[in-house]
């Protein structure tokens, strides 16, 4: 049999042509946290089950690297379907709604028990003790739609109308057969590592380590505030029948979604107008914060609040954190040395809070504008406050108890905002709000900063581990959360960000989660963006807002 010469993890062996990754991998086991699940080849994501046939450079990863842990929730997924099932019967089924707390809620089609929900634990161990395999399967298109049509999983079976691919993969698992838009784990021996959280008869919580629990999966924390925003965005994307891609997409081919473009406008401006009015009945609120992760739209968010206060007669004013960041030399550094945008220390804290008190008795006050190419702060602008008017503050610290510290809690009003997506891509697949967020990311850092997809793709990572230490663990401290996300923007972010994704070189180190993301995006049909009104919280991305961003 002929050797070939290859590289794993950085060392050079020989092995027999024809052996797969999985064999291989058995090697290494032992440097790992976590079980070996997924393999790049020469860059390029591969099951363990893929053969080697030619000199290559091979990685291994465990769920501890990000593109493993998607494919790894994905497993685990699949597994608990599977396992529901066959407790509770094919006819029953589940559905994978939104991110809670570091896990998936799940809404099953029966009412639950908490002694339901330990035997379907119990069954999904049974299950990986089996070590059941998961077998990749070829299928033409058509008899995939038939498929899903037989089993009455309508949804899946009308997505792959918009699926141009002759021939589709996808996984059995026992006697299920599904498809989950990305490559899956080869087995069930992997997928030990979940817990499960009973919340009430219509939902659970399906936990799992991320990359950002080093020590395993943590203690479940309810997010009663992100929860019921949620469930109150969910609601309201049911009253119109729009559930999931294929709604959208339906929208797209019968030329109403002008119409539904204006309607998630008008709900937006209408949940605006509502939160003013609460501002405005608390008489001695002088500072309202916003705060969120990136690429919320913090900043048109706030003009829009401006212009309600505006309207019920107040007087506000607004100031960005990002100006009273310190000079780019006196920037925190991170354990590599590199420059840290990400933490609190990044703001000059002593200035911000002088600044605010001067403004809050009615001193005229000297401003810091932040001159990014320059990297210091400038002092050209002045503002004096009077008794009546209110102060609006945005950045992604607001919320962070050490901010403002020292004003009476009485004082300030604090707002949580995040881009909360009610749609999912079928009921076993969800849409997930950070790629929601990455999306208008890369357009907008392409528009406004020239930047390449890689650079955004690069720095992607330091800004999720910064929203994880330093935004996520305030969110439910607010006293109102707002949803800025859009019910259609995907379809609109496609038309500009598909092109830039195609600029990737498969040579690049960005190149997979390039893919991963155009491979999304093909399931939406494109929307035209001339009928986004200029206020719209899009416009913040793609361009063409009414406000100075």
């Amino acid at each position: 049999m002929q050797e070939l010469n290859i590289t794993i993890n950085g060392n050079q062996i020989k092995v027999n042509r024809g052996i797969t990754l999985e064999e291989l991998s058995k090697s290494y086991e032992q440097d790992y946290q976590y079980e070996i699940i997924l393999a790049k080849v020469d860059g390029i994501y591969k099951e363990l089950n893929e053969t080697i046939n030619k000199e290559c450079t091979i990685e291994f990863f465990d769920l501890m690297d990000r593109g493993a842990n998607r494919i790894y929730l994905n497993g685990l997924v699949y597994l608990m379907i599977v396992a529901f099932k066959s407790l509770f019967g094919q006819n029953h089924n589940i559905k994978v709604n939104h991110s809670l707390d570091k896990g998936l809620y799940i809404e099953p089609t029966i009412k639950l028990q908490q002694q339901d929900l330990d035997n379907l634990k119990i069954r999904m161990q049974e299950l990986v003790k089996a070590n059941l395999s998961i077998e990749r399967i070829t299928v033409s298109r058509l008899e995939a739609i038939e498929y899903f049509k037989r089993i009455h999983d309508i949804t899946k079976s009308e997505i792959m109308k918009y699926i141009t691919s002759t021939h589709l993969t996808l996984y059995k698992l026992g006697t299920e057969y599904n498809y989950f838009y990305s490559l899956m784990p080869t087995s069930t021996k992997v997928l030990s590592h979940f817990e499960l959280t009973y919340l009430n008869e219509d939902g659970f919580v399906l936990r799992f380590p991320t990359i950002y629990m080093k020590k395993g999966i943590k203690e479940y924390e309810h997010r009663e505030n992100v929860f019921h925003l949620f469930q109150e965005s969910r609601s309201w994307a049911k009253q119109l029948e729009l559930e999931n891609v294929v709604d959208l997409n339906k929208k797209v081919s019968n030329n109403t979604i002008e119409e539904l473009i204006q309607m998630d406008e008008l709900m937006k401006n209408y949940g605006l107008m509502e939160l003013a009015k609460k501002i405005v009945e608390q008489k001695d609120t002088k500072i309202v914060l916003l705060a969120g992760p990136s690429s919320t739209g913090k900043t048109t968010t706030t003009n829009k609040l401006m212009l309600s206060l505006k309207s019920l007669g107040k007087n506000p004013h607004m100031l960005s954190m990002d100006d009273f960041f310190v000079n780019r030399c006196d920037t925190p550094l991170d354990d590599e040395g590199n420059p840290d945008f990400e933490r609190l220390e990044t703001v000059d804290l002593k200035l911000f809070e002088e600044t605010i008190e001067k403004l809050l008795i009615g001193q005229e006050t000297l401003l810091p504008t932040f001159n990014f190419l320059l990297g210091e702060k400038e002092f050209k602008q002045k503002m004096k406050m009077n008794p009546d008017d209110i102060l609006l503050i945005e950045g992604i610290h607001a919320l962070n108890p050490l901010v403002l510290e020292h004003i009476p809690k009485e004082k300030k009003c604090t707002i949580y905002l995040s881009a909360l997506t009610e749609l999912n891509i079928d009921n076993h697949v969800r849409v997930s709000t950070t790629d929601n967020r990455l999306l208008r990311r890369i357009v907008r850092d392409n528009r406004t900063r020239g930047n390449k997809v890689e650079d955004t793709l690069k720095s992607w990572a330091k800004v999720r581990e910064g929203e994880e230490n330093y935004i996520f663990p305030y969110q439910d401290e607010a006293d109102y959360t707002f949803n800025t996300a859009m019910i259609y923007e995907l379809g609109v972010l496609k038309t500009f960000v598909e092109p830039l994704l195609y600029s990737v070189e498969p040579t690049s180190p960005y190149y997979n989660e390039a893919i991963r993301l155009i491979n999304f995006l093909r399931l939406f049909l494109p929307i035209s963006s001339e009928s986004i009104p200029s206020d719209s919280i899009l416009r913040e991305f793609i361009g063409g807002g009414c406000f100075r961003i």
